[in-house]
C-alpha cells in the first residue's frame, strides 16, 4: 500500500520529514514529489493519474499560502486526500488552514494541524485509514499509541519525583 505525498515547494520538506520517518517505522511505502497547483498544473494532473495507476491508496498534499494543492488533488481523484497547511510569514498559516479546511461540498479534504505536527499527523491518519484493511498495520498502530501513553506516564512520574 502506497501513500503519495505532494509538496507545493521543496521548502515544505521539513513539514513532512517526521511523517516520512513514521511511514518508515510502520513499513508503509510512499512516493514524494514537488508539484504546484499553480505553477505546474499539468504535471500535478499527470502525477495524480500515475500514482493511482501504480497503487497509491491515499494522497497527502502539503501547501502554504493559497494552498490549492490539496483541493486540486481531491478534485481529480476519489481516493482520500489529507491536506497539511504550511505556516507562512504573512498570516502565520491561517491562510493555508482556511483554504484547505473550506473545501466545497462533494470534494472533501481531511485537514490536519499546521506545520510539523500536521506532517506527522497526516502520516498517522493515512496509516489509520490503511489499517482498516490491514490487521498487521492496525496492531502496529495500537502499539505506537501504547508507547506514547507509556511516555506520558513516565514523564508524570519523573515530574512528581522532582517535587
Amino acid at each position: 500500500m502506497t501513500v503519495t505525498i505532494f509538496l507545493g515547494s521543496d521548502s515544505d520538506f521539513d513539514i513532512i520529514k517526521e511523517g516520512l520517518e513514521i511511514f518508515k517505522e510502520f513499513g508503509v511505502s510512499y512516493n514524494l514529489e514537488v508539484t504546484s497547483a499553480h505553477r505546474t498544473p499539468e504535471r500535478t494532473s499527470r502525477l495524480i493519474k500515475e500514482a493511482e495507476q501504480s497503487g497509491t491508496k491515499i494522497f497527502i498534499a502539503v501547501a502554504g499560502k493559497a494552498a490549492h494543492l490539496p483541493g486540486v488533488v481531491a478534485a481529480q481523484t476519489v481516493l482520500p486526500v489529507i491536506g497539511v497547511p504550511v505556516e507562512s510569514q504573512a498570516l502565520a498559516g491561517l491562510d493555508a488552514l482556511l483554504s484547505i479546511v473550506q473545501m466545497p461540498k462533494g470534494i472533501p479534504v481531511a485537514t490536519v494541524a499546521l506545520g510539523k505536527a500536521g506532517g506527522a499527523n497526516a502520516a498517522l491518519l493515512a496509516i489509520s485509514i490503511l489499517a482498516l484493511a490491514d490487521d498487521e498495520l492496525r496492531t502496529k498502530l495500537i502499539s505506537y499509541r501504547q508507547k506514547m501513553a507509556e511516555k506520558v506516564e513516565e514523564s508524570s512520574r519523573r515530574l512528581k519525583e522532582k517535587l
